[in-house]
């Protein structure tokens, strides 16, 4: 390479993001990334290898497809590989799931992941959905001492649907009728002090106490005080429970009572609704991934894109959130 062409090259160095430096790295040091992506989905692999058929682990080595080592059960006969019952089962270009995975925790959008990664829109797409499918659950078990409630509304989408209930709108569009109809998506949000968020897609039209039966009964203490606004099914929720409850009267002006307010759930409400504007309106069919999705960078439980190819394939950390 003559000296103009290496000081050419080596000034888009500065451009380079910090996973293409450790791919450079790698690759001067003898590894391509194709090896470190493999190592670490092999790695993730050992820790549970056992036929997904029969659950056997009599199983043995049988040679290697796509890079991967592939096993074959001895009970049953059957062979697979690290990624067989994993969402990233079939998927192709490897090399570039660490990448895409930076790209996740960046928010990047559809378009601007397949101009960085060089691929098609529909491929990260497609990738955005898989990569979430596990990393969403990885929630709270329950929320403790003071939990606060509260729902928000978001306009139905059913973009992508090749069967639409109702003419297309443009960039979401407005509704209709005024005030809280069928023709919204309840979200309910519920958390406590230590930062601990739960959230569920209840459906659509104004949030009942059925619903609150069905999606915070199972995940709140006895002993927790709920705090919400002055809706009606809350209160009749908690008495039916027998939970504690105070509500904050936020039409006359009343934010805080004492101990009592709804500014934390009310704030990462703030934060999801900022979040999911780049979007352009989400399709309510996928509105649990990028609820987990926003969960995950709100409470930076992964903070590396190895910890989220691993969640993708099951293999969560072992952190507690505060």
């Amino acid at each position: 390479m003559r000296p103009a062409e290496w000081i050419s090259f080596i000034a888009q160095f500065a451009h380079l993001s910090q996973r293409q430096r450790q791919a450079g790295i790698a690759l001067l040091r003898g590894n391509s990334p194709h090896d470190a992506t493999v190592a670490l989905l092999e790695s993730v692999a050992q820790l549970r290898l056992a036929c997904p058929a029969c659950h056997s682990v009599h199983l043995h080595r049988h040679g290697h497809a796509h890079g991967l080592q592939r096993y074959r059960c001895v009970p049953c006969g059957r062979t697979f590989n690290a990624l067989t019952g994993t969402p990233l089962a079939r998927l192709r270009h490897k090399t570039l799931w660490l990448d895409y995975t930076d790209c996740l925790l960046a928010s990047d959008s559809v378009r601007k992941a397949a101009l960085q990664l060089g691929v098609h829109r529909n491929t990260t797409f497609r990738w955005r959905h898989r990569f979430l499918s596990l990393a969403k659950t990885d929630r709270p078990h329950g929320l403790h001492g003071i939990a606060e409630a509260d729902e928000l509304y978001l306009l139905e989408s059913e973009k992508g649907s090749r069967n639409m209930t109702r003419p297309a709108r443009c960039r979401g569009g407005h509704a209709h009728q005024r005030g809280i109809s069928n023709e919204q998506v309840c979200i309910l949000v519920a958390r406590d002090r230590t930062g601990q968020t739960l959230d569920f897609v209840t459906g659509k039209g104004a949030l009942t106490k059925a619903q609150l039966h069905h999606c915070l009964l199972p995940v709140i203490d006895k002993d927790v005080l709920l705090v919400t606004d002055g809706h009606a099914a809350y209160r009749a929720f908690a008495r039916e429970a027998g939970i504690s409850h105070q509500a904050v009267n936020l039409r006359a002006g009343i934010r805080v009572q004492g101990a009592a307010h709804v500014q934390n759930v009310n704030a990462y409400h703030s934060r999801l609704r900022e979040w999911l504007q780049p979007f352009h309106g989400v399709a309510t069919r996928y509105l649990p991934n990028y609820l987990g999705w926003r969960w995950i960078l709100d409470a930076r439980r992964i903070r590396s894109p190895e910890t989220l190819l691993k969640a993708t394939l099951g293999a969560f950390p072992h952190l507690t959130v505060t």
